[in-house]
């Protein structure tokens, strides 16, 4: 799964990077421990005067249905299993019309050794940023008034998968999903506009080329062993993601 990642580029960066503009100004701190429910850019495509147009929005990591009562299930949508996303009422909607790319420099995972868990940082590289596959969905607070700004929630999630592709045996791929049974998947930018085209019909279709996709990829990626201060949310800056080994 992805739980906790990395992301702590400028937004002029992003925008430059992922040919995005924005629609209103957004602060993006950078951040080196990013946990669910906090605040985090993604990239989407909408129609404008029937052009579509990518920009850069802040999201809370953690979709909330727009059919949800209250923000608190956001806390348990922050990854959406790509074999079927295509089945639950909470990712079906928005799999088909809400897609988004999730930008990142890299994310942890842990592994037990022993009595204790050794965090990871995965990362490409060559030091070039991470788009996840994610969806992204509105959601309005019923306590508030139509004229209230605060009243839209706009929420997250990553795509995740659990195995290698059929075909795909070995790879990088293969060593995350023994790392943890849940791997976020990464996009190249071919796949990215594809998923991100808000006039693509098939999302059936787009699951599977993001699944391909992320084998490939990964094969760019390093895995290295950091410390474990990165457990501690409270713990946020550069030296979290400092190897103390390698494993890849």
């Amino acid at each position: 799964m992805c739980g906790r990642y990395v992301m702590a580029r400028a937004v002029g960066d992003l925008l430059s990077q992922f040919d995005a503009e924005l629609e209103e100004e957004v602060v993006v701190p950078p951040s080196w421990n990013v946990a669910p429910t906090a605040d985090v850019p993604i990239l989407l495509e909408r129609l404008v005067d029937g052009s579509p147009v990518r920009q850069l929005h802040i999201a809370r990591w953690g979709l909330v249905p727009s059919w949800a009562k209250d923000t608190g299930i956001g806390s348990k949508m922050i990854n959406a299993r790509s074999e079927s996303v295509l089945e639950k009422p909470a990712f079906r909607k928005a799999t088909r019309t809400r897609r988004c790319a999730v930008p990142a420099d890299g994310y942890y995972e842990w592994k037990g050794e022993g009595r204790s868990k050794q965090p990871y940082y995965v990362h490409p590289k060559d030091g070039t940023p991470v788009v996840f596959a994610g969806l992204y969905e509105w959601w309005q607070d019923p306590s508030k008034g139509e004229d209230d700004p605060e009243r839209w929630l706009l929420s997250t999630s990553i795509l995740t998968t659990d195995s290698p592709p059929e075909g795909y045996a070995g790879g990088m791929l293969a060593e995350l999903t023994a790392l943890h049974d849940r791997v976020p998947l990464p996009m190249d930018r071919a796949t990215m506009e594809k998923w991100l085209d808000p006039q693509a019909q098939d999302a059936a279709e787009l699951v599977g080329i993001v699944r391909v996709n992320a084998h490939d990829v990964a094969e760019g990626w390093r895995i290295d062993a950091v410390s474990k201060a990165v457990g501690n949310v409270r713990n946020d800056s550069p030296e979290l993601i400092e190897p103390v080994g390698s494993l890849f």
